[in-house]
């Protein structure tokens, strides 16, 4: 039945008794209908056990391909199943584009709009942000439509696969639009605020060797002017790199300032390349975009601590949306990443010091992430949480879409 047996990074190996894959809608409602426990697995790009059950595990890359482009409205209609990548190439053949990417080309639609996975930019939301409509076969088996007209919409769309199995996702399109890359070296930290203000995308990375930002990486539109070689303290690269030290540059998307389609440079990493082995552990946390300065300067303090475990940690920025459970709800974001090494034993402890330096800024974690915030500390920087409860036990009464780790952070009682 094809159906993966661990995550992609394989920290988790899936505990699901029976694994399925439906090759029609009819087949997989029938599926929904008769289980107790199910669970729909996208690329498996999560490092946590949101996504685990002891049920039925699905995966729907079986159902009918769907890219459906209305012009009229401007929206795209497709599979939950389809990668943004390969639904990116079909739009821009088109002469159309989605205003935003993630860092990795690689991930499901439907899976990276239920965890709120964003892409970088002051104006830029994330992803889940340009969902205009949802299908989804809920838990008693019925086809459930809904879009913006919905009360019940901004609670549903990112929803951890909690209400249901997401067979159609409709996005809103923009006319394509061309990118160039330029990455520097050594940005002084007091320069990052301007930084990420001076393009369409921008992401800044550090090892934690220093007090400086190691790589700033700006995806700017192909019409803006190029930075100067000593822009804001910084040197401009003179040969194409990666993120992380040792990979490579390849595997990276085209930077120098050459100009190419948005689809191949808001990513950081090649669609046709696999952009790691997994051998990592990714945790994430969003704040308000004006802790930015004072966030980092609590970490730089331990990265003595930091470094031996951190393969790269990158910072981007995200704007508002109006969505319940995104971790960019009613505030501009400032995200911190941690691309940690493949050992939770040495991360732990450090993991544990990041989350205690941060929670003076309110973090929201990245669903998909790793973190061990306790539930009352992320149901208080949500404060739709209630709401989503209330959500969540009027389409799922008994259950079927629920994890442990669900059960933890939305208890049922």
């Amino acid at each position: 039945m094809t159906v993966a047996t661990r995550n992609w990074a394989g920290n988790i190996t899936y505990a699901a008794a029976r694994r399925h894959r439906p090759s029609s809608v009819d087949e997989l409602r029938r599926l929904v209908a008769a289980s107790d426990r199910l669970r729909v697995v996208g690329t498996g790009h999560s490092f946590n056990r949101f996504g685990d059950t002891t049920g039925d595990l699905v995966s729907l890359v079986g159902l009918p391909d769907t890219v459906e482009i209305d012009r009229d409205r401007g929206a795209v209609t497709v599979s939950g199943a389809i990668r943004y990548g390969d639904l990116a190439t079909r739009l821009h053949a088109q002469g159309l584009a989605l205003a935003n990417l993630a860092s990795l080309p690689h991930i499901s639609v439907a899976g990276a709009v239920a965890t709120g996975t964003h892409g970088s930019g002051d104006g830029n939301r994330n992803l889940a942000a340009a969902v205009a409509g949802l299908e989804l076969v809920t838990a008693d088996g019925d086809l459930l439509t809904v879009d913006r007209a919905d009360d019940r919409f901004a609670g549903m769309v990112v929803a951890l696969g909690a209400l249901g199995a997401v067979t159609r996702v409709t996005l809103d399109v923009v006319p394509a639009f061309d990118i160039r890359q330029y990455v520097h070296r050594e940005l002084p930290a007091a320069a990052l605020d301007e930084a990420f203000g001076s393009a369409y995308s921008v992401s800044a990375f550090t090892w934690w060797r220093s007090d400086r930002i190691d790589l700033l990486w700006r995806k700017q539109r192909a019409d803006q002017a190029p930075p100067p070689a000593d822009w804001l303290g910084a040197t401009a690269a003179r040969e194409p790199v990666h993120p992380v030290r040792g990979m490579p540059a390849e595997h990276a998307t085209a930077q120098l300032g050459e100009p190419g389609p948005w689809h191949e440079r808001l990513p950081h990493f090649r669609l046709g390349f696999t952009p790691s082995a997994g051998d990592e552990l990714q945790s994430e946390y969003h704040l308000p975009r004006a802790a930015l300065a004072d966030a980092f300067a609590t970490l730089a303090d331990i990265r003595d601590r930091l470094a031996p475990v951190t393969q790269v940690c990158e910072l981007r920025t995200v704007a508002a949306d109006e969505l319940w459970l995104s971790p960019n709800h009613d505030r501009d974001t400032v995200a911190v990443h941690f691309t940690w090494i493949a050992d939770e034993a040495a991360v732990a402890p450090v993991l544990a010091e990041v989350e205690r330096r941060l929670a003076p800024f309110a973090p929201r974690p990245h669903w998909g992430k790793v973190f061990t915030l306790d539930p009352t500390e992320v149901a208080a920087v949500h404060p739709r949480h209630g709401d989503f409860l209330t959500l969540l036990r009027d389409l799922d009464p008994a259950g079927t879409f629920r994890t442990a780790q669900l059960d933890r952070y939305f208890p049922r009682d």
